[in-house]
């Protein structure tokens, strides 16, 4: 029991990674690797998408990020090539497992691993999720701090990167909320 302590407790150290990208822009209280993580296991368990393993997507998103428990939330502003990224990842990966039995290890590496490489329908779905969160949490950003438009970086890397029809939608249904608010707040100024 003592292995399984020793890894929920590094998994636990993913509640205190702030996810980088919202601490270089200054936010005020971002939120964690795994409050991210969560958030695209709720967005994974309500999709409708039959043709998708439903159980699957959860697990892909729950596991996608879990390296950064050890390695931190590494991001493009870093300067470190997706070689190294994934190697370190790859590295803390082995080394947060080997505490599991042979079969936890074998499911969660492999999980990982099917992630990375993008390997099957659920992979892609759970990381076109994995962008459309990002976004739904600079709405909120924005909305929070009453600053419309102010993460538009976000916005510009994920242009067109979205193709599964329901994260399409979704995608659409906030862009359409974050531009009237935008629209609004440039109808506010003085000329």
């Amino acid at each position: 029991m003592g292995s399984l302590l020793q890894f929920l407790k590094l998994v636990g150290q993913l509640k205190r990674v702030p996810r980088t990208g919202w601490v270089y822009r200054n936010v005020a209280n971002p939120e964690s690797v795994s409050d991210h993580m969560y958030r695209m296991a709720i967005m994974a368990m309500v999709t409708e998408d039959k043709a998708l393993n439903k159980d699957r997507c959860i697990r892909l998103a729950l596991v996608h990020d879990m390296a950064e428990c050890i390695v931190g939330d590494i991001a493009p502003a870093d300067n470190v090539s997706k070689e190294e990224k994934h190697r370190r990842e790859e590295e803390a990966m082995k080394h947060l497992t080997q505490v599991l039995s042979e079969e936890l290890r074998k499911e969660i590496y492999e999980l990982w691993e099917e992630y990375e490489h993008q390997s099957t329908a659920e992979a892609k779905f759970v990381k076109e999720l994995d962008q459309c969160e990002m976004i739904l949490q600079a709405l909120e950003y924005e909305e929070l701090e009453k600053k419309p438009g102010r993460l538009q970086d976000f916005y510009d890397t994920t242009a067109g990167k979205f193709s599964h029809p329901e994260i399409v939608q979704l995608v659409s249904s906030i862009n359409t909320e974050r531009n009237t608010k935008i629209d609004a707040a440039n109808k506010d100024r003085p000329s």
